[in-house]
């Protein structure tokens, strides 16, 4: 197998109760040693977790899944981006647009991330401070989880 360079996990309605046989799972394991960068966005994470590759280390993940990144070793982090290392998580799936352009600052320099900025004109002034589970408020935060838990019991599980 030739050495892959950047692995990027995406998120979603990743199974909490996955196995470290699943296919991802050991694909994950047997690269990361020669990644130049292994990374995720939202859930990712948890595919990460259960490769060994967030053991003992502070990791982001969608709020949601905070405790079960927890109970797969990692350290939970509420930060938008964490890199420890070679290892780069992103929490929710806004959090991937930082998580790219810190990894374009270090791959490529800073002005390269600023003009992949200005590129896609990513200029966040959202509407509402409410963008995390510290400022949205229990209301909110209620219906968030009961809208993601009937969309993960509902959903057929992916295939990697």
């Amino acid at each position: 197998m030739s050495a892959r360079d950047v692995i990027v996990v995406p998120g979603g309605f990743a199974d909490p109760t996955g196995t470290d046989d699943d296919p991802l799972v050991r694909w994950l394991r047997d690269v990361h040693p020669t990644t130049t960068w292994t990374t995720s966005v939202c859930t990712g994470s948890l595919y990460l977790a259960r490769a060994g590759v967030l053991d003992g280390i502070d990791a982001a993940c969608h709020w949601g899944a905070l405790e079960v990144l927890g109970s797969l070793g990692a350290v939970p982090s509420s930060d938008r981006v964490v890199i420890r290392g070679k290892v780069a998580t992103a929490a929710g799936i806004s959090s991937g647009i930082d998580l790219g352009l810190t990894l374009a600052a270090r791959l490529a320099g800073e002005d390269v991330a600023k003009a992949i900025q200005l590129a896609i004109e990513y200029d966040p002034q959202p509407p509402f401070d409410a963008g995390s589970p510290a400022k949205a408020g229990s209301e909110v935060i209620a219906l968030v989880a009961e809208i993601l838990l009937d969309s993960a019991s509902s959903e057929e599980p992916a295939a990697p």
